[in-house]
């Protein structure tokens, strides 16, 4: 799989939350080759924003070549990318790492999804090419439960944990999963680190093999300059200790391979 860097034409700019938006990029070129749990790189149009920025796909339609994100304004490029509209022009970069084994999941098995906050968005992809049967559990902090619906729409089953208890099970997602009694055959999961810690004590207390996507600050996003890294439980190739790049070996890891 290639990596391009292209000029994308942004199609649509909404707020899905507060401070979360969701764009629709034109990319025929990435959205050919992207598949769920991979990032692009986007840049700035700021020149004093030098570094690009790190956002995972939401979904990917492949017959209009399309791409979607959904991200957290938290500094000056995601609020520049806020206010873009339709029709403006962007560089983007991808796409860039590797994304869920969706073949870990055929037909007559059993998944389990668990995102918490923006990690929910790389899931709607995800829920839509897994061919067995698909349960979602999802994090909020409150009730703004974005993509909520299209997740209800893509998915078998949607369990939901609020930390303020205004909408499903009061906690996190594990507790949300001891509440509903949720079961699988395989996990996949992107979040926060402590709720990939859970998710992963989890998956090894039930025998469930878990792939999990890592959140993490980028430079390059390309793997070359090492500032993205995780502890391994194996010795790295390239850098000969026990670590990998998130960006260049992940973002998607199995949990037995990393240490959280």
């Amino acid at each position: 799989m290639a990596k391009q860097q292209c000029m994308a034409k942004v199609t649509a700019v909404t707020s899905l939350a507060e401070g979360i938006y969701s764009m629709w990029l034109l990319a025929p070129e990435i959205a050919a080759q992207a598949v769920p749990g991979q990032f692009i790189s986007l840049y700035c149009k700021n020149k004093d924003t030098l570094l690009p920025r790190p956002i995972s796909l939401c979904e990917v339609n492949r017959t209009e070549g399309t791409l979607r994100i959904v991200f957290r304004v938290v500094g000056a490029g995601t609020e520049e990318f806020s206010k873009m509209n339709p029709g403006e022009d962007i560089r983007i970069l991808g796409p860039l790492g590797n994304g869920f084994p969706v073949s870990e999941c055929p037909e007559g098995k059993k998944a389990v999804l668990i995102g918490g906050g923006i990690g929910i968005p790389p899931l709607l992809q995800l829920s839509k090419e897994l061919k067995g049967e698909v349960t979602v559990v999802l994090g909020y902090r409150n009730s703004d439960t974005f993509l909520r619906k299209e997740l209800e729409e893509a998915a078998d089953h949607v369990v939901i944990a609020t930390e303020d208890g205004s909408i499903g099970t009061k906690g996190n997602v594990i507790d949300a999963i001891g509440a509903e009694g949720v079961e699988g055959d395989v996990i996949y999961s992107c979040g926060p680190t402590p709720m990939l810690r859970g998710v992963k004590a989890w998956g090894l207390e039930h025998q469930i093999p878990a792939w999990l996507s890592l959140e993490e600050k980028m430079a390059c996003g390309i793997g070359a300059c090492l500032a993205c890294v995780c502890n391994s439980t194996e010795v790295d190739s390239h850098s000969n200790v026990h670590n990998k790049r998130i960006c260049k070996d992940g973002p998607v890891f199995l949990s037995t391979d990393i240490e959280l």
